[in-house]
């Protein structure tokens, strides 16, 4: 417990405090916000970002790192596999977003990485990621991930393996560069208003953080588990260290959110959203909760879900548009609605989702026993 709060307190002292530094740092190496499309640039709102320091995102990226490290080494839980892969998909990911974020700066062009690219960038993350997450079992022969698709916990009749070794792991390994590239791009699709991918995040994580603990106080080799919670309990490897790097990645986007709330005084850029996407599926993977993570994290979906949908709609129909604007909170914006209005009741809507996706899992840890 005590890793637990330390990680969280130096990550959230970090972003809150040195923040103001790395914005005069960004604004010196001329790290500005470039205005993305036409409709963009004929929204007055939009237009007055323009110059605003961004890839914030780096921020909160170290200060979770520095207070993971700082956490796990003088709480006396050192960090684990688990909570390694999961800095390796927030620093990956987070990478990729740099790399995008670093070219259109750089161009002075609202094009970076092109679509594919980003998305190869995003699968050389999450492979290694994939295969790590099977080895490395703890004395119980546990490993941080499982070749199964899960819910609340792993569905015994959707085994990858069951297909045979060498198909068992070309099919998780899709499987698991799918999940990470969904949730990086709908993360990122997610942050086009000043505070809302920030927000959303917390929650989001937060809701993670929360049942990780809870599979710590119902872990299977608890020797303190009553002996009626048997056959509820959780084999999650290393359910504590998810939970602190979770708190510190919770503590990092508190502070950083301090100078992100509208009106912002920096932008995380494709290098934040991106890491915040990484940390959400690698905690669903880890704490086998891939499809729950859908419902916690639901509020990312919508972004992404608009987009498709007026695609759809725009070649179905011969050129009409569903929306005035994708993502979702564009439109918003064009029918007039007040930014903070919109930031706010995405963040509303992201706790209900969360509060929801853990009220589920209690639920199915009651039907267990």
């Amino acid at each position: 417990m005590r890793s637990l709060l330390t990680a969280a307190t130096i990550s959230l002292a970090f972003t809150l405090f040195l923040t103001p530094l790395f914005i005069r740092l960004f604004e010196k190496l001329g790290w500005g916000q470039v205005i993305r499309t036409p409709e963009d640039a004929h929204n007055p709102s939009h237009q007055a970002k323009r110059g605003t320091p961004t890839m914030g995102g780096v921020v909160f990226i170290v200060g979770s790192i520095v207070g993971y490290v700082v956490g796990t080494l003088t709480g006396g839980a050192p960090p684990t596999i688990s909570g390694l892969l999961v800095i390796w998909m927030m620093v990956g990911f987070g990478v990729v977003g740099f790399i995008d974020d670093f070219m259109k700066v750089r161009q002075q062009r609202s094009l970076g990485l092109s679509g594919w690219r980003k998305i190869v960038g995003q699968v050389l993350v999450a492979v290694p990621f994939g295969i790590l997450a099977l080895n490395f079992p703890n004395t119980y022969g546990q490993t941080p991930a499982s070749p199964y698709v899960s819910f609340f916990r792993d569905i015994p009749v959707l085994s990858f393996m069951a297909l045979g070794v060498i198909v068992g792991w070309i099919i998780y390994l899709v499987w698991v560069s799918f999940i990470s590239v969904a949730w990086s791009n709908a993360t990122n699709l997610t942050d086009g208003l000043d505070g809302l991918a920030t927000g959303a995040g917390i929650f989001t994580i937060s809701a993670l953080s929360l049942v990780t603990f809870w599979q710590f106080q119902q872990r299977c080799m608890s020797n303190a588990l009553v002996d009626s919670y048997v056959n509820a309990c959780y084999p999650t490897r290393d359910p504590m260290d998810l939970t602190i790097v979770a708190a510190s990645f919770v503590g990092a986007l508190v502070g950083f959110l301090w100078w992100n709330a509208p009106k912002a005084k920096i932008f995380m850029g494709d290098v934040g959203s991106m890491a915040i996407g990484g940390v959400i599926a690698a905690m669903g993977i880890l704490s086998r909760t891939e499809l729950l993570t859908v419902i916690i994290a639901g509020v990312f979906i919508i972004g992404p879900g608009s987009v498709i949908l007026q695609r759809y709609y725009f070649k179905a129909t011969g050129g009409k548009r569903l929306f005035l604007m994708s993502p979702f909170h564009h439109h918003l914006e064009m029918r007039g609605w007040p930014e903070i209005t919109i930031v706010v009741r995405m963040w509303i809507i992201a706790g209900m989702l969360a509060v929801t996706g853990v009220g589920l899992f209690y639920v199915a840890w009651l039907a267990a026993l």
